[in-house]
């Protein structure tokens, strides 16, 4: 854990230093969301605003190690490669996620969500968010070292993303029409469990290959 925490306190520090990742992060999210002021739609329009708002930074988030060769040195050392891979995807939650979800009730009212919906909307994004860090981690991870890394990594994880967009959004749209959600909060964590130890695992096994 001692390692895990300084894998992500390094991150931390790199993220505030270029403080205009996580700053372009929430302005695109905040800016997309107010081009569209529409009820019916404002939790799919919260929704996908904050997946494509977390896919901005993906592309970097192995890449600096990369190509200064601190992720080859890194593979050599006692500290798992997992580890490391856990530490950065923390990172990354906290600098890009977390700002969303902090910005997403003062946007929620701006779409007029009903308010039998701000509670599900904030469990969603707490369910779903990390599962984007997950999946998107191991995207970055594939494509690293390759020619249009960011297009490539679009294709690759957007598919992945869509069951998470699917149970998030009808999960508030449930809540608002007075509906059953559990089930939806159930697949959204039953996504996040799976994630947890195999997004890691796929990550790793892609950096050690792009190392190699």
């Amino acid at each position: 854990m001692s390692r895990l925490w300084t894998v992500v306190q390094r991150d931390l520090r790199l993220a505030l230093r270029q403080g205009s990742d996580s700053l372009m992060v929430v302005g695109f999210f905040v800016l997309t969301v107010t081009l569209f002021p529409f009820e019916r739609t404002s939790a799919g329009i919260l929704w996908v605003t904050a997946l494509l708002a977390s896919m901005l930074s993906l592309d970097r988030l192995f890449l600096a190690d990369y190509e200064d060769g601190s992720l080859e040195l890194l593979t050599l050392t006692p500290t798992s490669l997992e580890i490391l891979v856990m530490g950065k995807i923390i990172a990354h939650w906290l600098t890009t996620a977390l700002p969303i979800i902090a910005a997403a009730p003062i946007l929620a009212v701006l779409l007029h969500l009903q308010e039998d919906g701000f509670i599900t909307l904030m469990l969603t994004f707490l369910l779903g968010t990390p599962t984007l860090s997950l999946i998107g981690a191991m995207g970055a991870a594939l494509v690293l070292g390759a020619r249009r890394g960011g297009v490539l990594l679009s294709l690759l994880i957007l598919p992945l993303y869509i069951p998470v967009l699917i149970f998030a959004v009808g999960a508030v749209d449930a809540a608002v029409q007075g509906l059953p959600l559990k089930g939806h909060l159930l697949i959204l964590g039953g996504i996040l469990l799976a994630a947890l130890p195999l997004a890691p695992l796929a990550t790793v096994a892609a950096l050690r290959q792009a190392v190699e």
